[in-house]
């Protein structure tokens, strides 16, 4: 029996058991295994590399276009501060040449004044010297009429005459061809107006003529 059991058992071993061409063949293979392994390790790390040349490329291409922007940014910069320049500069223009014009009608409109007012003068010389007797006479009344009528189309010019009797002396206003004792007044009171003088807007057109007590 026992030799029927070591019967049983040689076959077993001689199925475990490796010829050494067996074993050859099976170092061979696994040396081949190493190698791939080492050849597959620098794939990796060249694989590694590139995606790290990709990430570098990329990075560059996005700080070009952050330059480029950049540049974008300030000519468009440059281009509004130019606008906003011109503009400035054509609304000083502008009001310059507004400021000229009016101040070219003005003293055209003040020339015009200055040859209407003795007109005026001979309307309040005649309207004077007419007789109290033929204050009501179609001709006074005629001339009255046309005398007030000039005075309303001055006050739409904004002309209006400068007040004088009784106010003090104004040489922005005022030009004294004459001086009065008169103890009864206080000292540089207009007392006469020779002329009456006027003033167009803030402008005088012609300055009343006075006579002022010392």
């Amino acid at each position: 029996m026992a030799e029927e059991k070591e019967k049983e058992v040689m076959p077993e071993e001689s199925c475990e058991a490796k010829t050494p061409e067996e074993e050859k063949k099976a170092d061979e293979a696994e040396k081949a295994t190493e190698a791939q392994a080492q050849e597959k390790e620098p794939e990796a790390e060249v694989s590694g590399g590139e995606k790290e040349e990709k990430a570098g490329k990329k990075f560059g291409k996005g700080n070009k276009k952050d330059k480029e922007a950049d540049k974008l940014k300030a000519q468009i910069d440059e281009l509004n501060d130019k606008v906003v320049r011109q503009m400035a500069e054509f609304d000083n223009y502008r009001k310059r040449t507004e400021k000229e014009k009016q101040s070219m009608f003005e003293t055209g409109a003040k020339s015009v004044i200055e040859k209407i007012l003795p007109v005026v003068d001979n309307f309040e010389r005649g309207l004077a010297a007419i007789p109290e007797e033929e204050a009501k006479s179609s001709f006074a009344e005629g001339m009255n009429m046309i005398y007030k009528q000039l005075m309303g189309e001055l006050e739409k010019l904004e002309v209006k005459p400068i007040e004088a009797v009784g106010k003090e002396f104004d040489p922005n206003l005022h030009n004294a061809v004459m001086h009065v004792d008169d103890d009864s007044l206080d000292d540089n009171i207009v007392v006469e107006e020779l002329q009456k003088g006027y003033v167009y807007r803030d402008t005088v057109v012609r300055y009343s003529m006075v006579k002022v007590a010392n």
